[in-house]
């Protein structure tokens, strides 16, 4: 990799001109630089002016003037994708035969910046949520501006390369590499073995996700460095700064963009912020298939920003390198905790009444997360038949107590050797006894998963007039509108469950807004338990 970092004499002039107020053809109310290791900006009260420092990387090329120009142009109409009024154009910086400066005056051409509509911090993301200034509805407004926003962003074979597997794999894999001289100075040297162990797992075993994703259209030319920094409440939503530089650094899973947002703001203290983005997004985009990748996608964000702070950490002395290790700590500690969420299964056990939407609810949900799904209705009609009725009276035939504790017990026995296998599982039965959910529970902690209890309820009259349905069209449930009241009667509410565990869902709406709020809500509780389990080792 080509790495040059000497600034031209001219360049300094020019940053040096433009750290006066008379240098601008306007009124000048504060005038402040800002600089980062690509980029000086100048703030002048209304205008700000972006230059591209003359820098080579390899992966990032500022060298020549031509190249600075092209990508300040590139800068302008990328980042008017999510922003509107804030790009205004590139300018030109001249140098007249006397040897001054002047922008977008006389002489030849020796600089370009970038100019923008300066947006008061105050408005940004990252102070609002600072300062408790944020509702749920801007969170939700923002999910959506992004589900918007890729729905239309580019996409094509040239970008979906960068979803596959082997690309991710490749990124995943330069991480570990670059960050290998810095192992042996974390604290915690078991946090970084497992989450290379699980990264690397999720990727071999589940093939199919991120070729799924590939073919859902998810993988697109995005944002690149979506974080809350960049995100601005002024004259509606204004996102900035979006990656020029490498259009590779762009491309890909829209998940990954909306992972990097998810990890800074739960990195500042905001998840459940976060979570409202997300659930906005994914119910705008019609993408609940995100919180299968979420996690995974986090934790690689998460690595990105340990492997910065740990390289900025051998550029700087004292204080500053200590800030740097604190960082570094921190991100591995989020990164750790992300890779036990994704490398954990979890066993899904939907429970309710007959005709309570739990089955479609499960199914939606298995395959939002491309999971297996074991019913008990299903389990129920592969035992021998016995000259018994179609449909029985409730608690005899099939139904009769010996042969529930059965079924349950299959049902179980095929979810142990999902989860041993390190594959989550989806179970969808009543489980309207307390016995069979503690049995739930238990298979739970004997494999070391996460749990979730999904306990689907509706209105009696829906119940009915789903009952009333299935004696025009059975289905593979033999439960009737005659059995209702006994079903009510012996059916034992979840009350056990612990509020970590358990998700309650009206289905009395649409499926997509009862999966919708599951696996917003369901990752929450995920969330919540694997904090409680590392707060126990």
């Amino acid at each position: 990799m080509s790495i040059n970092i000497r600034i031209p004499p001219l360049f300094e002039e020019i940053q040096q001109a433009m750290g006066s107020p008379g240098f601008y053809p306007h009124e000048v109310f504060n005038l402040e630089r800002r600089d980062t290791h690509i980029s000086s900006v100048f703030l002048t009260g209304r205008w700000v002016y972006k230059l591209k420092k003359p820098l080579d990387f390899g992966f990032l090329d500022f060298g020549s003037l031509e190249a600075r120009h092209r990508f300040c142009q590139c800068e302008v109409s990328l980042n008017r994708r999510l922003s509107q009024g804030v790009y205004e154009d590139v300018v030109a910086i001249r140098q007249t035969e006397d040897g001054g400066l002047n922008l977008e005056g006389r002489g030849k051409t020796v600089e370009y910046a970038v100019k923008m509509r300066q947006l008061p911090d105050d408005a940004g993301l990252d102070r609002l949520l600072a300062r408790n200034r944020t509702t749920s509805e801007d969170m939700r407004k923002l999910g959506r501006t992004l589900a918007a926003f890729y729905e239309t962003a580019q996409r094509g074979p040239d970008i979906d390369r960068y979803g596959s597997r082997e690309a991710i794999s490749f990124n995943v894999e330069e991480n570990f590499r670059q960050l290998e001289p810095f192992v042996d100075r974390f604290p915690d040297r078991e946090k970084w073995d497992l989450l290379c162990q699980v990264s690397r797992h999720f990727l071999e075993h589940h093939p199919a996700l991120f070729q799924r994703r590939v073919d859902e259209g998810r993988i697109r030319d995005g944002h690149g460095d979506l974080r809350a920094e960049h995100v601005y409440f002024q004259d509606g939503i204004q996102i900035i700064d979006c990656i020029e530089f490498n259009d590779r650094f762009r491309y890909g899973d829209v998940a990954l963009d909306l992972a990097f947002l998810h990890s800074d703001m739960e990195h500042q203290g905001h998840g459940e912020s976060s979570r409202a983005v997300l659930a906005a997004y994914a119910e705008g985009a019609g993408d609940p298939g995100l919180y299968a990748v979420l996690d995974f996608y986090a934790a690689y964000r998460a690595v990105v920003r340990l492997k910065v702070a740990c390289f900025r950490s051998e550029e700087t002395e004292g204080e500053e390198k200590s800030r740097c290790l604190e960082k570094a700590r921190t991100y591995l500690d989020q990164a750790y905790r992300y890779a036990v969420q994704f490398g954990l299964p979890t066993l899904w056990v939907f429970c309710g009444l007959p005709a309570s939407g739990k089955s479609t609810l499960a199914e939606a949900t298995a395959d939002a997360l491309s999971l297996s799904v074991f019913e008990s209705d299903r389990v129920r009609k592969e035992e021998p038949k016995e000259g018994a009725p179609q449909v029985s009276p409730f608690g005899e035939g099939p139904y009769r107590e010996a042969m529930r504790h059965r079924v349950y017990a299959r049902l179980l026995a095929r979810a142990q050797d999902q989860l041993k296998s390190g594959r989550s599982v989806v179970l969808d039965a009543t489980f309207s006894r307390r016995k069979w959910r503690e049995d739930a529970r238990q298979l739970a902690r004997d494999v070391d998963a996460n749990l979730v209890f999904v306990e689907c309820a509706c209105a009696e009259s829906t119940l009915r007039s789903r009952m009333e349905a299935r004696e025009k069209e059975p289905g593979l449930s033999d439960a009737r509108l005659r059995h209702l009241p006994r079903m009510i009667a012996a059916f034992e509410p979840p009350v056990e469950c612990t509020p970590s565990t358990l998700v309650r869902v009206s289905t009395d709406r649409s499926p997509r807004e009862a999966l919708g709020e599951l696996l917003a809500e369901s990752y929450a509780r995920r969330s919540e338990q694997v904090m409680e389990r590392i707060g126990k080792t």
